[in-house]
Parts: C-alpha cells; structure tokens; sequence
C-alpha cells in the first residue's frame, strides 16, 4: 500500500437538491455555511496533526457543490489545506463544480487557490432532461461556464453525464455525447442513473409515475459510449470512467486500488490504518463537534474483508489486477486463495486471464456485481 494518502472534502450544500440525490447535502442552508466551514477547518487542523507529515498527493471536494460556497470560505479552507497537510507539489486538485455556480471571479479565485482540475456536473445536453432531473442549469450556462474554466488556464477538466434517465432515447444520448466530446474535456465520467430511496425520482417510480428506460436499452447506451469514446481518443479505465492520455483521476484510482484516503466534513468516510469509518451525517450533531471526533461509525478491516474489497473494488478498473499486485499487498497468490473463482468465471466468459493479471470481460462488466459477489469468501 502506498505511503502518500488521498484527502476528500465534503461540502453539503447546494442550491436545489437534484430529485435523484441521496448524498448528504441540503439547500437553502446559506446561513449554516461559515459554521461549516469553521468546524471543517477544525477537523482539518486535528488530522494534519495525526497525519504528521504524511504525504497528501490528491485532494479533492466534493458534496454537494463546492463551489456555492464564497470565495472567502473557499479560501479559508483551501489556507488549512496547504497549511495542515502535506501536499505534495505534483498532487491532483480537484473541485466539483456545478454549472451556475461558476463566474470569471470564481473561476479566477479556483485557479489561484490551488485547484487546477475541476469536476463539472452536467449530466445531459437537453434542457427538458436538466429540468426533470431537478437540475438548476441549462445547456448554455454549462458552455459559458466551461469556456469561462478555459479561458482561466484550466486543462484538467471532467464532465458527469448520466444515462437511461426517464423518456431518454438513444438519440438523446448520443447527441450528448458527440456535443461534449466536441469540447475536447480532458475526462468524462458516464453513470447510469440509479434509483435511490427517499429521492423523489424513488417515490415516483413507486407510484409509476417515472417512465424508465429498458434494462436493454440501458446496457445498449453504455455500449455505444464505450465505442464511440474510444474512437474520439478516451481510454476507459474504468466501468464509468474514460480519459485522454495521462488525465485519469488520480482520486478515483485511490478508491479502486484499495489505498488509504481521509474524507472529512459531513458524512464523509475514511479508509486509514486499516479501519473504514464515517462522520456523522447530521448537520447540527458534525457542527457541534467542531475540533473534536465526529465519527459517528468505525469497523475495523479484517483481512478477510481487505482481500475482498480489493478484488472487487480492483475488478472495476479496466486494467484488472495483477497478480504482483495482490501478491506485493497480502503475500500470498491469487490463484491461492481465489484460483476455484477464477477458472469457473473464465469458463463462463465473465473474466479474461492474461499473464499479468485477470480482468472482466465485456460480458463481465454488464453483470459486475454478480461477478464481485463472487469474490466474497464467505
């Protein structure tokens, strides 16, 4: 496991709440906001203590969305960062960044605080799309936002993109694609739409009120984003994720690879010295506590559980893992422990073997999980 260590910055606020959104964040809650980032600021302060000098080569905020908090605010938690962690000098920078949240001073402010990769939360390319997803952009802003990040100096940029969103076609989907690839950003990340309970979209679709696309059509959309984004230059490394050369998410393959991160702020979950742990995830309880511990959960990792997460986290990236990998990290052989998965995957097309490593084949990643349930030792 490496030595350096990724740091996660979770920001809980936003101007509307999308209808698919389960993640802890809320709006209308501009009042709570320098409390926030006082008390963020303080459990910044006590790690970058227990941290010690420990190496920070990724950091990223995320929520919510980052970047409706004011430049002040950004500022001062940005100060802590530089001053409580060691970040290394090439680290990866990253805010997410929802368009209508951005203009020229805050991009400028963005660039000159540190970040130069900024995440932006699109989604789609039809504003009927925006709308029903409970987005608070259009197409237009997007483009004025992300032209705005250009002509800042930003070279490092991500777009979001969901599909089989409700009453989607392929043609919607397509458009979408061929319009952001346009643009030329840097990486592109396409998930596609899952129902979450206690969203809107969820209490909809029980009511049968929301119209979804077709488990087929579905599959078909992340098929022809495969190919097509390959053809435009992006490399998928990873189930969703797709990068020109040299512009992986160096924070994502923190997740995937099984390595140690922090996540501080409201609700945000950590993966250090071998315990998964996570904040609390009410408001008043994490602002109350700021400076002190506000872990609300801890499980210790046992090594049962690290040898599946890293299987099936690993298995996400297009790369597979290697059996140096696995042998470097737990001292033993894959084919020791998971040789009887393995070969049964194989025969039923789910994996390939090369002599690296193992990955999923096509057919595996349409039925991941199924594949990943297959790597608990239970």
């Amino acid at each position: 496991m490496s030595d350096a260590i990724g740091i996660y910055l979770h920001i809980p606020f936003c101007r509307q709440k999308c209808r698919y959104c389960d993640f802890p964040s809320y709006a209308g809650m501009e009042a709570k906001q320098e409390a926030y980032v006082t008390a963020l600021t303080e459990e910044i302060k006590r790690y970058g203590k227990e941290l010690d000098g420990q190496e920070v080569h990724s950091v990223f905020l995320g929520g919510g969305t980052p970047t409706v908090l004011p430049l002040p605010l950004l500022e001062r938690l940005m100060a802590a960062v530089f001053d409580c962690f060691s970040v290394s000098a090439d680290a990866e920078i990253t805010t997410e960044a929802n368009p209508g949240t951005l203009d020229r001073e805050k991009v400028r402010g963005l660039r000159n605080m540190g970040f130069h990769r900024i995440s932006m939360g699109v989604q789609a390319w039809q504003n009927r799309h925006l709308q029903k997803l409970g987005r608070i952009h259009t197409i237009e802003e997007f483009l004025e936002n992300y032209h705005a990040l250009r002509e800042a100096g930003f070279s490092n940029l991500n777009v979001d993109l969901m599909f089989a969103l409700p009453e989607q076609t392929m043609a919607d989907w397509q458009e979408t694609l061929e319009k952001i690839t346009e643009l030329e950003p840097e990486h592109i990340s396409a998930y596609s739409l899952i129902l979450e309970e206690g969203t809107p979209f969820y209490e909809e679709w029980q009511k049968g009120r929301l119209p979804m696309v077709s488990e087929e059509l579905d599959r078909e959309m992340y098929r022809w984003a495969v190919e097509f984004l390959a053809k435009k230059g992006y490399e998928q490394y990873e189930i969703s994720n797709f990068a020109k050369a040299g512009y992986q998410s160096r924070h994502n393959r923190i997740y995937w690879q099984a390595e140690e991160y922090l996540g501080l702020g409201l609700g945000a979950h950590s993966y250090w010295r071998g315990v998964r742990f996570h904040n609390t995830y009410d408001l008043q309880a994490y602002l109350a506590k700021a400076g002190k511990d506000a872990v609300a959960e801890r499980e210790t990792v046992t090594p049962q559980d690290a040898l599946e997460e890293f299987m099936f986290l690993g298995l996400r990236l297009t790369e597979g893992i290697s059996f140096r990998r696995f042998r470097e990290r737990f001292g033993k052989e894959m084919k020791g422990v998971y040789g009887e998965q393995i070969k049964r995957l194989k025969t039923e097309g789910l994996l390939e073997e090369t002599e690296r490593g193992i990955r999923l084949s096509g057919r595996g990643i349409d039925v991941s999980n199924l594949v990943f349930q297959e790597f608990l030792l239970d």
